[in-house]
């Protein structure tokens, strides 16, 4: 080995160490757009209108369909529905969590190793991987919370369809149903995506609601936790976009509040 490729071999640590901490100053730095309070505004409005909105459809559908839809459904366990099976781990929080974390780690070992150029083009995919991560990471957590909150029984738990089989606080996967998390997950996902490359918004909408269905055929959930998870994920995507676009990492503001990808 050159005594150059010796160097660089010695120096990868400490350049990967500087990198970690330059990602991590970079996000809980202060914000620096200049129009990041007109961006908070747009953005509690938003949030906002979706939860009020998110609710009446949640409360509607709980009273008036829930207990319907899920008479309509399969059995649980039913053969034929396992193509529905493998389809809805495509939502699931640790699969996709784990992806964009492995895609980020592979992303910080390769940038101390690339080229000015390249580098550049890394660095910017990274703090992209960033905002899916968190975008995905945040409501998900909050999600969890909800769960044991609420407590409310899955289709069928209990024996009959009863759509308002609560037990607050019961803390076991029984009665985790409210919100869905891979709906969480899911809608959480698909904004973010589409947020950094809106050419991809359709592809997502419709791998969104794919998982959201997936959910309601295999008694997962009812009709009402599905939206409730959308709403919680969308929510939580939208918080994170203004977080990045605060310090203007991937995201630019706009005259009125608005946020667009770099």
């Amino acid at each position: 080995m050159s005594d150059t490729g010796s160097q660089q071999t010695r120096r990868y640590p400490a350049r990967l160490a500087g990198l970690g901490r330059l990602w991590l100053a970079q996000l809980v730095r202060a914000p620096s757009d200049p129009g990041h309070a007109a961006a908070a505004r747009v953005m509690w409005r938003q949030m906002a209108w979706l939860s009020a909105l998110g609710a009446v459809v949640v409360v509607v559908l709980m009273v008036g369909v829930d207990g319907t839809e899920i008479g309509w459904m399969p059995p649980r366990g039913t053969p034929s529905l396992w193509p529905v099976r493998i389809l809805t781990d495509f939502g699931k929080d640790a699969y996709v969590l784990w992806t964009l974390g492995g895609l980020l780690l592979a992303i910080a070992l390769a940038v101390p190793l690339s080229r000015a150029g390249a580098r550049h083009r890394l660095q910017r995919l990274g703090v992209d991987v960033q905002y899916l991560f968190l975008a995905v990471a945040l409501p998900v957590a909050v999600a969890q919370i909800v769960k044991w909150a609420v407590g409310r029984g899955r289709p069928f738990v209990g024996g009959k369809a009863d759509a308002f089989n609560f037990a607050p606080f019961n803390g076991t996967e029984a009665y985790f149903s409210l919100p869905s998390g891979h709906a969480v997950t899911a809608f959480a996902l698909a904004f973010a995506v589409a947020a950094i490359w809106p050419r991809a918004r359709v592809a997502m909408a419709v791998y969104a609601v794919v998982i959201a269905m997936t959910r309601m055929v295999l008694l997962a959930h009812h009709p009402s936790d599905v939206v409730a998870g959308a709403v919680i994920g969308v929510i939580g995507a939208i918080g994170a976009r203004h977080w990045f676009a605060a310090r203007r990492l991937g995201f630019v503001i706009g005259a009125k509040g608005e946020i667009a990808p770099l």
